[in-house]
């Protein structure tokens, strides 16, 4: 059973770097924070289901929220939204219902936004609805960038492009420590989890090694030419 908490100056902080506040000033800000509580999540909970009445958005604190659409007999992921992430505050500007449900990957602490509370609040503080308008059209432009590379990009492309963008350079080498599980980064870049098991096998050739969720790269460069 999730419970709403107050939200922690570390938690206020985080919040004060997001996308969907960090244009405000300090006032603007507050305002809009009074809004929200922080609620805890166990893995595999439940948000809210596609087609619900909507009563808030949220925005991940900790932990890995994954957006989805359809049944349990089919079901295709929209996205895996990180620390730092918000959804949902479209419908502060338009719609009453999620168009997608949300689940908690892993034990997650997310900020939740009480939508009546924020759509009184436009009128008081109209950059707020600046913000949030700011915020949906980076969700819009990284959208785009994900179909393009889902479109154009093999799935060894795929996942060599997220090993160059989160690994740590050692020189002609790096490495990285996945901060989920493979079966989550698979959900992430599209994949089903046997075809990122075939990505990283053919990526054994340009230096890529795994253990868990150790990844070692071995030539960058050769990575980079994938």
């Amino acid at each position: 059973m999730t419970r709403a908490l107050k939200l922690s100056n570390a938690h206020q902080a985080m919040l004060g770097d997001a996308l969907i506040a960090s244009s405000l000033d300090r006032q603007e800000r507050d305002a809009l924070l009074s809004c929200a509580v922080a609620v805890r999540y166990e893995p595999q909970d439940v948000l809210f289901r596609e087609d619900g009445n909507a009563r808030y958005f949220y925005c991940v604190l900790s932990g890995y929220v994954r957006l989805y659409r359809g049944s349990e007999d089919r079901e295709a992921d929209i996205r895996i939204c990180e620390p730092g992430d918000s959804f949902g505050e479209c419908l502060v500007l338009v719609g009453d219902r999620y168009n997608y449900s949300a689940q908690a990957m892993e034990h997650a602490i997310l900020a939740r936004f009480d939508l009546g509370q924020v759509k009184r609040l436009l009128d008081e503080q109209p950059r707020v609805g600046r913000a949030i308008a700011r915020s949906l059209s980076q969700h819009l432009l990284s959208t785009m960038d994900c179909l393009a590379r889902d479109r154009m990009q093999t799935s060894q492309q795929r996942v060599a492009h997220y090993l160059l963008t989160h690994c740590t350079n050692e020189g002609a080498r790096a490495s990285l420590r996945l901060p989920f599980q493979k079966s989550l980064l698979a959900r992430k870049l599209g994949l089903a989890p046997e075809a990122l098991s075939r990505a990283f096998s053919a990526l054994r050739t340009s230096g890529v090694t795994v253990s868990g969720r150790a990844i070692a790269i071995e030539d960058v460069r050769a990575l980079r030419q994938v």
